[in-house]
């Protein structure tokens, strides 16, 4: 279970805080979603979860499974399950496709006292994941994102999070550039991965996307706090009336 404890968070060269007492708990086997106008802070609280540097928590606390894990580095927090599916994914010249996965799925398997798997192994494991998302083998011969397309690259970023098995899945608006046909494609690949222990947080502008994700609950979040929570319902009626209802809340 994921459990956001009066988080507050500025950006560390700036002294601006972003985050201004957010609260939310997410337990596992559910999807939560976040909607936000931008300047919110939801992008920051994605960065925030997955131990990005540019950023000082200056009080409250992130317990993962009851343990805090906001003095772990990056790798700790992937090894313990969290995962970051980027809004724009990085290009990684000179690193294959094939490698970057097989390397980091091996390094959490490590971590997580797991057996690494085999050259063999591995290929068929990924063969499997990436015919689900129609990503062809040639494509992960290639070097990672080098370019790639919105949707393929978004594609990836979903056969990363298969490939590494995270429990704690963060999209940090997973939509943005993706035609219908590709939108739908990573969904399916989202949806595939929901299980009783598995939590994960959708962070997105539009509704559209909880078309296909459907989540157990939407969370409004204006100026760096959630300001309302309630059903896959509320996604529909922030479609149609915006966020200045809230805004004018956290004014």
């Amino acid at each position: 279970m994921l459990e956001i404890k009066d988080l507050h968070v500025k950006i560390a060269e700036e002294g601006r805080e972003i985050l201004k007492g957010l609260t939310l708990t997410i337990p596992k086997g559910e999807v939560h979603a976040i909607m936000g106008p931008n300047g919110s802070g939801k992008s920051t609280l994605a960065y925030v979860l997955a131990g990005r540097d540019d950023y000082e928590v200056t009080s409250g606390d992130i317990l993962w499974n009851g343990e805090s894990i906001l003095e772990m580095d990056p790798e700790e927090r992937a090894a313990k399950g969290v995962f970051l599916a980027f809004q724009y994914p990085m290009e990684i010249p000179g690193v294959a496709g094939l490698t970057f996965l097989r390397t980091a799925a091996n390094a959490v398997r490590k971590a997580r006292g797991q057996e690494e798997m085999s050259t063999p192994d591995f290929m068929k494991f990924i063969r499997e994941k990436a015919a689900k998302l129609n990503i062809d083998m040639e494509m992960l011969k290639r070097p990672v994102n080098v370019g790639f397309s919105g949707g393929e690259k978004k594609r990836s970023e979903i056969l990363q999070m298969e490939t590494l098995e995270p429990t704690m899945c963060v999209l940090d608006e997973t939509d943005s550039g993706l035609d219908i046909d590709a939108l739908k494609v990573v969904a399916d690949g989202v949806n595939g991965m929901r299980s009783p222990e598995r939590s994960m947080l959708v962070i997105t502008h539009y509704q559209r996307l909880l078309n296909y994700i459907v989540p157990d609950k939407v969370h409004v979040m204006v100026a760096g706090k959630i300001q309302k929570s309630g059903g896959a319902e509320l996604a529909e009626e922030l479609e149609k009336s915006g966020y200045a209802e809230y805004q004018g809340q956290a004014a």
